[in-house]
């Protein structure tokens, strides 16, 4: 009998065939050895890093850095903490040098509440960067109209939040997931923000999304490690999910098993 694994199914974005489809941050984890295991064990071949903040805990120094290039993984540099689109655009610059990629995760806040992105800012930083030769992952909300309007400047990748940064609301509009993956199927689209159980990113990923971009859930989860794993693991369940293609929703109740004619045991009486 033929196994079947999510962890074959390679996927391309940004011009990178990948194997794992859970893009992971680098914030929060308790400690710099704890944000290893758990990047190790998540599978996960993409990383978040930022240039203008570093959460308390992480270690600082060379030592975080050293951890990040030793995995020999895509680093994502982002551009959070911005408020404008030329703030965006300077910290994508700094980055692609640090770094030498030409990768950036587009964040452009427009409300520190909710830590909504601006959508005017962020479509105009996306045309700019791309125009210098960038790989744009702009996170945005899941409006529509938004998506069309980075798609239109040419991005080819998009992020929809679940729901707020940090929130672990989970997937709080999945009928504006799903009209979004309709109207772009040729991008490659991932859920960021918002994730906070393995169950959400099941679901993000049955809804035909090509990958889950998380941090919170697992930094602060009590045991990331183990978390990272039932990430992992979830983001592969609901791409076998959608890949088999989940029964549809009724209305109304359905015997699994039939029963036609004479029940069986009438036969021995």
């Amino acid at each position: 009998m033929t196994k079947y694994l999510a962890s074959n199914d390679t996927w391309e974005i940004g011009g990178k065939r990948l194997n794992s489809r859970l893009l992971m941050g680098s914030a929060l984890y308790p400690s710099p050895a704890n944000m290893e295991d758990a990047i190790k064990i998540s599978g996960s071949q993409i990383v978040t890093v930022s240039l203008r903040r570093q959460a308390a805990g992480e270690g600082g120094g060379n030592q975080f850095w050293d951890i990040i290039k030793s995995f020999g993984i895509e680093v994502l540099p982002n551009t959070a903490g911005s408020h404008s689109a030329k703030e965006a655009i300077t910290t994508a610059q700094m980055a692609r040098e640090v770094f030498g990629t030409n990768w950036v995760k587009l964040e452009v806040i427009g409300d520190q509440y909710n830590l909504q992105p601006d959508p005017f800012e962020t479509v105009k930083a996306a045309e700019v960067l791309i125009k210098e030769g960038f790989e744009v992952f702009p996170y945005t909300t899941d409006d529509l109209v938004v998506a069309k309007r980075l798609a239109d400047v040419g991005c080819k990748i998009i992020m929809p939040w679940g729901s707020m940064i940090g929130s672990g609301k989970g997937l709080m509009n999945p009928d504006n997931l799903i009209a979004i993956r309709k109207q772009f199927p040729d991008l490659q689209l991932v859920v960021d923000a918002g994730i906070g159980k393995p169950s959400h990113a099941t679901q993000a990923m049955e809804l035909g999304y090509d990958g889950v971009l998380l941090n919170s859930a697992i930094a602060l989860a009590q045991d990331p490690v183990k978390m990272a794993d039932a990430f992992r693991v979830a983001v592969e369940a609901g791409r076998l999910g959608y890949e088999a293609g989940t029964m549809k929703e009724r209305e109304f109740a359905s015997p699994s098993t039939p029963t036609i004619g004479t029940p069986f045991w009438h036969q021995f009486n």
